[in-house]
């Protein structure tokens, strides 16, 4: 069963709102975070887990609407898709959030974090989808050696 999962200017639109709404949801979470509620004796470390995860989750949020808005400028004739292709990446092994500092921060801010993740998955998802539309079907071994053939003709020539 082929998949065929074009992406197009709705989509992206519908992508990019969605984008704006969770950066501003992180950017209210973080910015309120400074009043860290519970008191205890590790403050520092729930600090340091707070920043840690506030700064990893901001920079996912900021690479997804990159993204985005390279894709809104390539629908609007503003990128070529050689210049997507090349500058309009997402980073694959863009890290998730660390375990250990996760189980420190409120179920509302965990919530917010995997939610990002999960946006941003499916972003992974769908510019994977179109880099491999982009590049076609691969060329056979006959049409490579017709390329070759090709070439070796018009250096002799």
């Amino acid at each position: 069963m082929t998949s065929t999962s074009t992406i197009n200017p709705r989509i992206v639109e519908g992508l990019y709102c969605e984008a704006l709404v969770l950066s501003d949801e992180v950017r209210a979470t973080f910015d309120l975070s400074g009043r860290i509620e519970t008191a205890g004796d590790d403050i520092d470390t729930l600090r340091i887990a707070l920043s840690c995860e506030a700064l990893r989750t901001t920079t996912r949020m900021m690479h997804a609407v990159a993204w985005l808005l390279n894709h809104r400028a390539y629908f609007v004739g503003e990128l070529s898709a050689f210049q997507l292709r090349r500058y309009g990446r997402l980073a694959p092994d863009f890290p998730i959030a660390d375990p250990d500092r996760m189980a420190m921060l409120s179920p509302s801010v965990q919530t917010l974090i995997k939610a990002t993740e999960n946006f941003y998955a499916r972003l992974l998802r769908i510019d994977r989808q179109w880099r491999e539309d982009q590049r076609g079907p691969a060329p056979s071994a006959i049409d490579r050696l017709r390329s070759r053939l090709d070439l070796l003709q018009q250096g002799a020539a």
